[in-house]
């Protein structure tokens, strides 16, 4: 009974009737509705639901990390916060809105092809960001900018991605469609991936007291790889590195037989010539801009 009387008590204290004999919320009730309606207005509760929606998205291992890095970069989508046309810390702005860009290009593997597709496109958004006197849009310059850093980033050789740049990469003042943008980063980011994957199969080949490997076996593997790449008609980029996949131990195996039937002397292949060789053949794949 106590426990009714007091369940009875707080419905009393939050509400009371005029004169009329009508109900009207107490000052607590229209607060805690009046919060609730500014966080909505704001864009936090919409903000939050994102956040968490990106968390079950990346699935990251240190998720309370993940939000605090997402919370940090989050001021830098708005337009409000700055014109890109601004003189006053234009280059301090452009370089903070191109770190952010590749964090949520970085969010998902380009194989989760939905995650990895929204988060280009939030990237996309954030780059066209405009100041209040310049129009939205994403011009070539910064494209081209943000190519540079992925490939940069992932340690990919100069000599190994700069032929890819040449091709995908737009004019500066060329305005860069979102479709343009998206076959670029994931072309980049699958080359990155392919190269790497080169390298472990020259690590196969490598002698470990020369650190170089025998140029016979290093050709019969470009070849093989060739081979391979030319049998996929597809010109999406990710299928370049479903077709390096099925180079099997048998096949990889054969052609290095081959290679050694001669046994006579060979010239040596270095890591960097066998990156160049096997990036060409994946760029030689790929459609240039425009």
């Amino acid at each position: 009974m106590a426990a009714v009387e007091k369940r009875r008590q707080a419905v009393a204290q939050a509400t009371s009737f005029t004169d009329s004999g009508r109900p009207v919320v107490s000052r607590a009730a229209a607060t805690a509705e009046s919060e609730e309606d500014f966080l909505r207005q704001a864009g936090v509760t919409e903000m939050l639901r994102a956040a968490l929606l990106k968390v079950l998205e990346a699935r990251p291992e240190e998720p309370i990390a993940f939000l605090a890095h997402y919370f940090e970069n989050m001021g830098l989508r708005s337009p409000a916060n700055g014109g890109a046309g601004e003189p006053p810390g234009q280059l301090l702005l452009q370089q903070q809105r191109l770190g952010r860009a590749l964090w949520h290009l970085r969010l998902a593997h380009h194989s989760q092809r939905t995650a990895f597709n929204n988060n280009v496109g939030v990237a996309y958004e954030c780059l066209s960001a405009s100041g209040r006197k310049k129009k939205p849009g994403l011009d070539g310059r910064t494209y081209s900018e943000l190519l540079k850093r992925i490939c940069r980033d992932g340690e990919a050789p100069e000599e190994v991605v700069a032929p890819l740049l040449r091709k995908i990469q737009c004019r500066d003042h060329e305005a860069v469609p979102l479709a343009v943008f998206r076959a670029g980063m994931l072309t980049c980011f699958v080359l990155l991936e392919f190269v790497a994957r080169a390298g472990a199969l020259y690590r196969l080949l490598e002698d470990p007291g020369l650190a170089v490997a025998d140029r016979r076996l290093g050709q019969a593997v470009l070849d093989t790889l060739e081979g391979a790449l030319q049998s996929s008609d597809d010109t999406a980029p990710a299928r370049y590195l479903e077709a390096g996949s099925r180079l099997g131990p048998d096949s990889l195996a054969l052609a290095m037989d081959r290679a050694l039937v001669a046994r006579r002397p060979s010239a040596p292949m270095t890591r960097e010539e066998f990156l160049e060789k096997a990036a060409a053949l994946f760029i030689a794949k790929v459609k240039p801009v425009g």
